[in-house]
C-alpha cells in the first residue's frame, strides 16, 4: 500500500479552509490516499508521508522559529512542498526587494527594521511618496494580521504602530497605499507546476480607520475574474524571478497602479488559499501536478 499524503493545517485553522473539500474530492478522484494532519502535531510519524503538502499552516507567522524549526524536522523525513528552501524565502517579505532587483514591478516598499528609528524612517518614505494613503504591515505576516492603511497625516498613529512592530524585534514594511484597489480589487492569479490555473478578484481588505485585524486572516469578498494579458505576464516574470526551483503551486497578488499597469503585491507560495470555489477545475488540476510530483519523485 503506497504512502498517504498529508494535507498539512493547524488547529487553529481546522474547519477555515475552503479549498479542503474540493481538494480531497480531486485526489480521491485518482485514488491518492491522504490525511489532514497539523504541522505542530508532535505525535506525527512525517516518515509515514510520500510527501507533506503546506495548506493551511495559517499561525506560522505567529509562531515562525517553531515553523522553521518543525520545517527541517519534517524536511528530513519526507519530501516537504512548497520546498523548505522556497518557504524560508517566501515567509518574510524582503523577498519583494529580490524580485525587484530582477526588474518585476513591485508595489514600493520600504523596510525598517529592528533598532531604526520609526519617526525617521517615516518621514525619510513620506518625502520619497506622495500617495495620500500609506500602509504598515509587519515584514513576516499573513492574512493581513497587523496591517493597517493610514492617511499620511495621521504621523503619529503611524509611527506607534511601526514602534509596537520594531519593539516587538519585528521588520517593518511601509507601503503606499495605491488607491485603484479600493475600485478595482487586487488580482490573484493561481499557478500549479508553474502553468497558469485561474484567477479571482479580492476586494480590497484595508479600509481607513479600522483597526488591523486579530483573526487569523481578514475577512475578504471573492469572485471570479479573467486575468489581464499584462497581469499573466507580470504574474509569470514574478515567478520567474524566484532564485529556487520552480514551485508546485504558487499564487500571485497583483494591485494597479496610477496609470493602471500592475504591480505585485504579493508572491503567495507558503500556504495560500486558491479558491477552488471560482474555479471547479482548479482542484482537478492541482491533484494532478501532486499526482505527477508523486510519480517522478
Amino acid at each position: 500500500m503506497s504512502r498517504p499524503i498529508a494535507l498539512v493545517s493547524a488547529r487553529a485553522a481546522r474547519g477555515l479552509d475552503e479549498d479542503l473539500e474540493p481538494l480531497a474530492a480531486a485526489l480521491g478522484g485518482l485514488a491518492l490516499a491522504f490525511e489532514v494532519v497539523d504541522w505542530d502535531d508532535p505525535g506525527i510519524d512525517w516518515s509515514r508521508y510520500a510527501l507533506a503538502l503546506l495548506r493551511s499552516t495559517w499561525d506560522y507567522s505567529t509562531r515562525l522559529g517553531e515553523f522553521l524549526a518543525w520545517l527541517e524536522r519534517a524536511a528530513a523525513r519526507t519530501a516537504v512542498w512548497n520546498p523548505p528552501a522556497l518557504i524560508r524565502w517566501n515567509v518574510d517579505k524582503h523577498y519583494l526587494a529580490d524580485v525587484a532587483r530582477a526588474g518585476v514591478a513591485i508595489v514600493p516598499s520600504t523596510f525598517v527594521e529592528p533598532g531604526g528609528a520609526a519617526a525617521d524612517a517615516l518621514r525619510r518614505f513620506l518625502d520619497e511618496h506622495a500617495a495620500a494613503e500609506l500602509v504598515v504591515k509587519p515584514a513576516v505576516g499573513a492574512g493581513s494580521r497587523d496591517a493597517q492603511r493610514y492617511g499620511r497625516e495621521e504621523t503619529a498613529a503611524i509611527v506607534g504602530h511601526m514602534e509596537r512592530l520594531l519593539g516587538a524585534g519585528r521588520s517593518v514594511l511601509l507601503q503606499p497605499y495605491l488607491e485603484r484597489v479600493d475600485a478595482e480589487g487586487e488580482t490573484a492569479l493561481i499557478y500549479f507546476e508553474g502553468r497558469f490555473s485561474h484567477a479571482i478578484r479580492k476586494a480590497a481588505l484595508l479600509q481607513r480607520g479600522s483597526a488591523p485585524t486579530r483573526a487569523l486572516f481578514a475577512a475578504e469578498q471573492i469572485g471570479a475574474r479573467r486575468a489581464a494579458p499584462a497581469e499573466r505576464a507580470l504574474a509569470e516574470r514574478a515567478l520567474a524571478a524566484v532564485p529556487f526551483a520552480k514551485a508546485l503551486y504558487a499564487r500571485v497578488d497583483l494591485i494597479g497602479a496610477g496609470d493602471g499597469s500592475p504591480r505585485l503585491l504579493e508572491l503567495e507560495l507558503t500556504e495560500p488559499s486558491l479558491f477552488f470555489a471560482h474555479c471547479p477545475i482548479g482542484a482537478a488540476g492541482f491533484a494532478e501536478a501532486i499526482g505527477r510530483l508523486l510519480k517522478n519523485q
